[in-house]
């Protein structure tokens, strides 16, 4: 879409972040610049801290750009800012600070989808060594300098989706092209839909007792903390592996290093923890879990995916095209 911005005034805009470091890796590489070229930029990045003294030169804002690090204002905070029309936050989750917005009418669009891509090529690879037994013929290759055991490979396989959201679905498009049954567990995943996505709806248990890989994309709201617990593990297949990129508080991590401690079949790859510093201390040393500092999600020149996201929804909020990435409050209650 042509850029009419030099032939119309230039909506007032500002960075909102208490995380330097993060801006200058999201809006890296040019990012910044495109978006001084397409707005009136404030010339200091504001945060919750700083807010007061810059406040007075807030009052004609119209649009914040942010990312990691956003704040969550106050009521009193955004009476300062009475012309706020919209957010653009390139990252993921919006849950602690979108409802005050949300609630006055402001947009606020998140690069949620942006960040899906990383985390779903990252289990992709995961998953594709899991079924070709890669992590436990490690294991037993360094024990035992040969293999002890053998997986069945991709052809054929049954891998299961916990959670059919914005990752999930990724995630089964990754996925056809190769020969695999794909089973899903969605509370809200119709069964016209399933059908449609070409996968076949379960429950959890079902899940676990019928896929050689569970992988992991549930939201951590109310209703999932410690849904996936100990009987769900136990009931995994022989050499079984189970996959955590979406939320720590979701898994009952005790009792899911108690199975892995009684299964050595059994695998645990896990980018995303949520457990106390003596559980977390276990199952790093325990052989059949690895463990991974939440890399699943963008990195490095990942990060700027993320404001070219942002800078494309703001393009379509001026020129009043639709939003692909604008969240309300009812999508909170099932968003990661």
């Amino acid at each position: 879409m042509q850029d009419n911005a030099a032939t119309s005034l230039k909506p007032k805009a500002a960075f909102f972040t208490k995380q330097l470091d993060r801006l200058a890796s999201v809006y890296g590489q040019g990012r910044k610049e495109r978006v001084a070229e397409l707005v009136d930029l404030y010339p200091e990045v504001v945060n919750g801290e700083n807010f007061a003294e810059h406040a007075g030169k807030l009052g004609d804002l119209e649009v914040i750009f942010s990312t990691w690090g956003m704040p969550a204002l106050s009521d009193e905070q955004l009476d300062r800012m009475p012309k706020l029309k919209a957010v653009f936050y390139a990252a993921g989750t919006v849950k602690n600070f979108a409802v005050p917005f949300l609630r006055r009418g402001i947009i606020v669009v998140s690069a949620w989808a942006a960040n899906a891509i990383p985390v779903s090529e990252f289990t992709l690879a995961q998953i594709l060594l899991s079924t070709k037994n890669y992590f436990r013929d490690v294991r037993q290759y360094r024990e035992a300098g040969k293999r002890v055991s053998q997986g069945r490979g991709n052809f054929g396989e049954t891998v299961a989706l916990i959670g059919a959201g914005q990752i999930g679905r990724r995630m089964i498009g990754l996925l056809k092209p190769f020969n695999l049954n794909v089973l899903a567990y969605d509370p809200y995943l119709t069964e016209g839909e399933a059908r449609e996505l070409g996968v076949e709806k379960v429950t959890l248990e079902e899940a676990f007792e019928r896929a050689i890989v569970v992988s992991n994309h549930a939201p951590n709201i109310p209703a999932t903390v410690g849904m996936l617990h100990g009987g769900l593990f136990e009931r995994m297949r022989e050499g079984a592996t189970f996959i955590n990129t979406g939320r720590g508080a979701t898994v009952c991590e005790s009792e899911l290093l108690r199975v892995m401690q009684e299964r050595p079949d059994l695998t645990a790859l896990l980018d995303v923890t949520d457990s106390p510093s003596d559980v977390l201390a276990q199952m790093r040393a325990q052989p059949n879990m690895q463990l991974s500092s939440h890399i699943a999600g963008s990195l490095g020149d990942e990060h700027t995916r993320l404001a070219d996201y942002a800078i494309e929804e703001f393009i379509s909020w001026r020129d009043s095209q639709p939003l692909r990435y604008a969240v309300t409050e009812s999508m909170l209650e099932t968003m990661a």
